[in-house]
């Protein structure tokens, strides 16, 4: 059976059908239904229904479908208009306008019938009255889409001083239309002050603030405002993702990836909408998308990605490079035919401005998770004619680059020798240039640092080749390099073994004048560093004699080398590190404070040596220490310095955990929307890292964390469902991942998505149902059961407040009880349990605060604590106060509930009992706010003025007038007169206002 068995039947199903998601479901549900309407034999259900048919297709991908009802219901209006209600009259010169839009978007229809549509919706406005507003907004969108800009700047101008009536577009469309065209005449400052209402929410409707926010992005992004775009399209892509009929605003937020450097990003949001490639119904929509398809495939080309793949339309596997070409031409060939019926070139040359844009952000974090594809080798250009062979001048310029480099520690020395290598055994191939033993041994002593612990025999056979070229010191130096790496390869033993010689050796050798200062010091390090290792390695106490050992290795370094630098960067360096190896050692015996000095000091002088990368490690641990020691303020300048000094040297990696720690330290100084720049700029540089799932995920939890404590609920919702999708109890804890649902809950309930919410809070409660310590467990119960609520899902909502009651009990904590039992009293009266129910639970509430306070006051008498500390005195009145104003709330609260249980076929003495039981809980909330004095005035009189409605419900004006004046008296007692604009001043103005209302009403009320 279709369940359609009268008009009002159908209405419920038309209504039911509204609600279901955009697309082919619902738009084949509202066919059906116009098919039952038929069946009803009244001409006003068939207009209803067409009416439905009409917008479902409107708000879907088969717009084109949209002719066909609307010529049906012109004709019934034409032959028999008395069948419209004043309704459906409405609404059908309405879509007159959709038709308008329509008609633009289907290049089959010819641009001479949409003229004469034009005509004939003028035709039918003036004869019903209307502006010609809603005209000239339609004239206009024709000329500009055919490219006649004199004309659309004609119509816009009659557009917008004709006045706005009932057929007008409501304030948040037609401001969005005005501020597209300012931003297509490249007006951006003007099309964004004209969209202000309608981003910031004072203008709304079922597209709005969609696809305003999708506009903004382009503008925002050439003014430079690039905060506000990320933001803007982290708000608006939420909004458009789910709704079909908004491929266009989809295709900005396409487009504002590929402008930006978020490639990864775009080919997700590909991946999301793969019908969106191939729905025919809106042709002008699908032109949009595929020409930034094309524009986002290029810049994949462009680094290297051609032959990456990518999500494209169904039947095959796509690569960059062949989207690309696809897409573009499907553009062309869609723009074409608009043209044909055009009669102009504009909307190809368009579509081929918006193809050839190029990037406006090379990198704009966004801070969620996107999987960046592999990098892939440029496809090969012509060869370059070959260099002669062995050609000197090459290699030779190469060893003066490299020495260069290594001489003043310059990074990338390691890759310099390197190509000196590879350039070596190309001459030498070709009976070239042959290397002398000194710059192998320096190929071979760098190769031996490229290779870390597997660098031995290099750093041996760079000691031989030093030999070989008569600098013994240097060969000492390459044994004591060779040492070290069998330390960092665990062999401690046999580095101390190892680098015993060669630092006898090169003391001898410095005495007898046989070395210089430079090789001297190269081997005290690095005998330094090795006694160093076992410090760095204990995970407890470390041995005194180990550290005493470190020491005076690194005291010995300084006192050879301090004082002694003059202009050699390398000697500075081991000064520099000698202060920072005294720092560690500090900090490993204890004494953090000298620790974090040297650690200064060390990171100081390698600035002053022009070393500002070096001093990068340093700056970081002396960050860890302030934060030890309770400086943030120093921790922060450290972490300053070392994302300045790291520059375009840090690793990846290295870069993530400094802009981490630093959005850590800002945020403990409340600086919420500076932490989220830090923690954004943390999640880009460890997806970059390849370590999004780790530490990526931990970024965007707290980067998710800051924008929730500035209230930017939608950024944050997209950044922690970012999150989760990487989070792990095993990798991260579980108190990360309670956390990130938490937040998430609180965004989701704020943007109105409370069964989503639920959903976060039921998973984050079942977490925290296992944890020793119940109270997260608790609230996150009972969040979830407010947001159960909200979503209508009241039977599962009560029983989620009934476990949170449970909790709360268990937990000894009388006001989240209490709460509990409020909420389940106001969810009852909505159910069939009705009146009763609700009664109960509400008198358990107030019988739950009184007990509680009895208990109180028994275990002290005196009411103050007297039997403690004066600080514990405070906490009990404290304790007690709150327990009272609990009461008090719960007495107001049983009052409403009470009045608002009346039904309006209940006899006069049933809604008279009610009122009267009503009233007895209010002037009891009074009674109890009353001892409270001004800390609970407000409550006091608000609690006053209900029982004021409720006397004159009663029909006893004199004593609703004499609440009413009670309040006034109230105020007049209290200083101020809250004109300060404060809360508190616009709830005086506010009770003032409502008491005098009241005591109008009750003045002119006759006595009952």
């Amino acid at each position: 059976m279709s369940g359609i068995t009268d008009f009002d039947s159908l209405r419920r199903a038309m209504a039911d059908n509204s609600e279901q998601p955009e697309g082919p479901a619902r738009n084949a549900r509202a066919e059906q239904l116009l098919a039952e309407a038929e069946k009803l034999d009244v001409p006003l259900a068939v207009i209803e229904a067409l009416g439905h048919q009409l917008k479902v297709y409107n708000y879907s991908s088969e717009k084109a479908k949209m002719f066909v009802p609307f010529a049906r219901l012109l004709r019934m209006w034409d032959e028999h208009p008395e069948d419209f209600d004043a309704y459906e009259t409405h609404s059908l010169h309405w879509v007159f306008k959709w038709m308008s839009a329509g008609m633009l978007d289907q290049p089959h229809i010819p641009l001479a019938s949409m003229e004469k549509w034009l005509g004939e919706m003028e035709h039918r406005y003036r004869l019903a009255g209307h502006s010609e507003r809603a005209v000239r907004s339609a004239e206009f969108s024709v000329a500009a889409h055919v490219g006649d800009r004199a004309r659309a700047e004609r119509a816009f101008a009659a557009w917008l001083a004709a006045d706005r009536d009932a057929m007008a577009d409501c304030h948040a469309c037609e401001l969005h239309g005005q501020g597209w065209w300012h931003a297509e005449l490249g007006r951006d400052e003007e099309a964004l002050q004209l969209w202000e209402p309608v981003l910031e929410g004072a203008y709304t409707c079922a597209h709005e603030p969609h696809t305003a926010l999708a506009s903004s992005l382009l503008p925002l992004l050439r003014l430079g405002r690039v905060e506000e775009a990320r933001a803007h399209h982290l708000r608006g892509f939420r909004l458009v993702r789910a709704m079909e009929s908004m491929r266009g605003a989809y295709a900005d937020h396409v487009e504002f990836c590929a402008l930006t450097g978020n490639e990864a990003r775009g080919l997700e949001l590909l991946a999301e909408r793969p019908a969106y490639f191939t729905d025919d119904g809106q042709p002008q929509s699908k032109l949009d998308f595929l020409g930034v398809v094309a524009l986002l495939m290029d810049r994949l080309v462009e680094r290297g990605l051609g032959g990456q793949t990518v999500p494209g339309p169904a039947g095959r596997t796509w690569t960059a490079a062949g989207l690309s070409a696809h897409a573009r031409g499907e553009a062309l060939a869609l723009a074409a035919r608009f043209d044909a019926r055009n009669g102009t070139s504009y909307v190809s040359e368009r579509l081929r401005d918006r193809m050839a844009r190029r990037p406006l952000v090379e990198r704009l974090p966004l801070g969620v998770r996107a999987v960046r594809p592999a990098a892939v080798a440029p496809a090969p250009g012509p060869a370059a004619p070959a260099e002669p062979a062995g050609e000197p001048d090459d290699l030779a310029a190469l060893l003066v680059r490299a020495r260069q480099l290594s001489d003043t520690l310059r990074p990338h020395a390691v890759e310099a020798w390197a190509a000196v290598a590879r350039a070596a055994e190309g001459a030498e191939g070709a009976g070239g240039t042959v290397l002398d033993a000194r710059d192998r041994a320096e190929i071979a002593d760098h190769e031996g640092m490229a290779l870390g612990p597997e660098g031995v025999a290099s750093f041996e056979r760079a000691a031989a080749l030093y030999e070989q070229a008569g600098d013994p010191g240097e060969a000492l130096a390459a044994r004591a390099r060779a040492a070290y790496v069998r330390a960092l390869g665990g062999e401690a033993e046999e580095a101390r073994a190892a680098v015993a010689e060669p630092y006898d050796s090169v003391l001898a050798l410095y005495a007898d004048g046989g070395t210089g200062l430079r090789q001297t010091a190269g081997v005290l390090m690095s005998r330094a560093r090795i006694l160093m290792r076992p410090v760095h390695e204990a995970e407890g106490p470390v041995v005194p004699g180990v550290l005493a050992d470190a020491e005076a290795a690194a005291r010995e370094v300084l006192a050879l080398v301090e004082g002694r630098a003059d202009d050699d960067v390398r000697l500075a360096a081991r000064v520099a590190e000698g202060h920072a190896l005294l720092a560690e050692l500090a900090t490993r015996s204890g004494d953090p404070r000298a620790g974090a000095e040297l650690f200064a000091r060390a990171a100081a002088e390698f600035v002053a040596a022009g070393l500002p990368w070096f001093a990068v490690e340093y700056e970081a641990r002396l960050a860890a220490l302030a934060h030890h020691l309770g400086d943030p303020a120093g921790a922060e300048r450290a972490l300053r310095a070392a994302l300045e000094h790291g520059g375009e040297h840090l690793e990846p990696v290295g870069r993530a955990q400094l802009h981490l720690q630093l959005a850590e330290v800002v945020a403990g100084r409340g600086q919420a929307d500076e932490a989220a720049e830090h923690a954004m700029e943390a999640a880009h540089w460890a997806d970059v890292a390849g370590e999004g799932p780790t530490l990526g995920a931990w970024a965007r939890h707290q980067l998710g964390g800051h924008l929730v404590r500035q209230g930017r609920w939608a950024e944050a919702a997209e950044v922690l469902e970012s999150a989760l999708a990487d989070l792990g109890v095993d990798t991260h804890g579980d108190g990360t991942v309670v956390q990130t649902q938490w937040w998430l809950g609180d965004c989701l309930s704020e943007l109105g998505e409370h069964r989503e919410a639920a959903e976060r809070r039921l998973q984050a409660a079942e977490i925290a149902r296992h944890w020793p310590e119940q109270h997260d467990h608790a609230t996150l119960a009972h969040l979830a059961a407010e947001s159960l609520g909200q979503a209508g899902l009241s039977a599962e909502a009560d029983r989620a407040y009934a476990r949170a009651g449970e909790l709360w009990r268990s937990l000894g904590n009388v006001h989240g009880l209490v709460r509990s039992l409020r909420a389940r009293a106001w969810l009852a009266l909505r159910t069939q349990e009705g009146p009763g129910t609700a009664r109960t639970l509400m008198a358990d509430a107030v019988e739950e605060c009184a007990d509680a306070l009895g208990a109180l006051d028994a275990a002290d008498p005196v009411g103050a604590g007297a039997a403690g500390s004066a600080q514990e005195a405070a906490e009990a009145v404290a304790a007690r106060q709150r327990l009272v104003e609990e009461l008090g709330h719960t007495h107001r609260q049983f009052g409403d509930l009470l009045a608002r249980s009346v039904a309006e076929d209940d006899d006069d003495a049933s809604i008279g009992a009610a009122l009267e039981e009503a009233l007895t809980q209010m002037t009891r909330a009074v009674a109890v706010f009353a001892p409270l004095g001004d800390a609970a005035l407000h409550a006091r009189t608000g609690a006053e003025l209900a029982a004021g409605w409720l006397e004159t419900d009663l029909g006893r004006p004199s004593d609703a007038a004499a609440r009413a004046r009670a309040v006034l008296a109230a105020y007049d007692a209290v200083a101020g007169d809250g004109d300060d604009g404060d809360r508190d001043g616009e709830t005086l103005r506010a009770r003032r206002a409502e008491a005098e209302q009241l005591i109008q009403v009750a003045t002119e009320q006759p006595t009952g």
